[in-house]
């Protein structure tokens, strides 16, 4: 049996086409794949640069995707690439928990502010918590509804179900089968971009200087594009 440092991420991207349709008012269907595309090369390069993890694991069927998760390393999965965020996520715990690993932390790829000085103080938070025995962490949303980071001691701790509002229910699914769930915070790992009022927030983020997506997002013209349509 793996101990319990032995932590794999877990990130699924589902196909790029056709991705983040709430920023249609905004973002035209290319523009829209390339802001995904930076922003999960963004969340691949954070995780990858993460010194606590033993491994990473990308669940996906995209093209792009599996070849920038190759290049940094990653192994991928295809089994449950179709099944949504929670089936994918699924797949990848369950393998490795077959495997024998000691836990895993998954994380969505839309969520480019992340860095691996974040990761590594979720796990380290982790293991500090529960050094020994099922362990479970979390690391929510900035609007305190989505599960944004999850660290699972072993992988299957506890059932997880993803969606706009499944920070407080995962809370409630480790306490059901008695374990306390560790919270911490981070700004980056917070700041998922789904609606445009997202993305203005993303764009007040000071942790946004400097990455690529703001880069993409200022090239776009979608600062100006925010202010002119109240999102301030």
């Amino acid at each position: 049996m793996s101990a319990p440092g032995d932590i794999w991420a877990v990130v699924p991207v589902k196909e790029l086409d056709g991705a983040k349709q709430r920023l249609a008012g905004l973002l035209s269907p290319a523009q829209r794949r390339a802001l995904i595309e930076v922003m999960v090369g963004e969340v691949l390069d954070a995780v990858a640069g993460a010194r606590r993890l033993a491994g990473i694991m990308v669940v996906t069927l995209d093209p792009s995707t599996t070849t920038l998760a190759t290049r940094l390393g990653a192994r991928v999965v295809t089994d449950g690439a179709r099944d949504g965020h929670t089936g994918s996520v699924t797949a990848g715990l369950t393998l490795l928990a077959r495997e024998g690993r000691g836990g895993m932390i998954t994380l969505p790829g839309d969520i480019p502010a992340a860095t691996s000085a974040e990761i590594d103080a979720v796990l380290a938070a982790h293991l500090a918590a529960h050094p020994s025995g099922p362990s479970f962490t979390i690391s929510p949303a900035h609007d305190d509804l989505g599960s944004n980071a999850v660290v699972c001691s072993p992988p299957n701790a506890v059932p997880l179900r993803f969606g706009e509002n499944s920070y407080f229910p995962h809370l409630d699914a480790a306490r059901r089968v008695g374990i306390e769930p560790t919270v911490i915070r981070q700004p980056g790992v917070a700041m998922d971009i789904d609606h445009p009022a997202d993305l203005a927030a993303f764009l007040r983020l000071p942790q946004s200087a400097g990455t690529r997506t703001r880069a993409f997002l200022e090239d776009a013209g979608i600062p100006r594009l925010l202010v002119d349509r109240g999102f301030t």
